[in-house]
């Protein structure tokens, strides 16, 4: 059963940096991993996600982060970053990694099989 934990979020001011990280108890290059966010009263929304064919990692953005946020992957140690920078407020929410079997990037949340429980990341002054 793989386990997801995230960690990272925090208070920060419009316009800063925030990095989150995702460890996985046993996930390996077999997943794909991505990062969703959900604020409140509203749906949750795919942001990232990385997979791996062979040796090269593939990264994928939701247009209103790219540029801004870089997702990257350690094998070896488990773990899958967020690096979130200037962060605006309304993407204050609650973030969550999720993992699924596979090669292939996808969008919907439904098609995850695995999550963590999420961190808080809210921009504001």
């Amino acid at each position: 059963q793989l386990q997801l934990v995230e960690s990272g979020g925090g208070l920060v001011q419009p316009g800063g940096s925030l990095r989150l990280s995702c460890a996985g108890s046993g996930f390996t290059s077999d997943y794909v991993i991505a990062w969703f966010r959900q604020a409140p009263g509203k749906e949750r929304d795919w942001v990232s996600c990385i997979s791996r064919l062979g040796s090269t990692n593939y990264a994928d953005y939701a247009d209103s982060v790219k540029g801004r946020f870089t997702i990257s992957r350690d094998n070896a140690k488990n773990t899958v970053d967020l690096q979130m920078n200037s962060l605006l407020p309304e993407e204050t929410a609650v973030y969550s990694c999720a993992a699924r079997r596979g090669t292939m990037c996808r969008k919907k949340y439904n098609e995850y099989d695995y999550w963590g429980h999420g961190t808080q990341v809210t921009v504001s002054s």
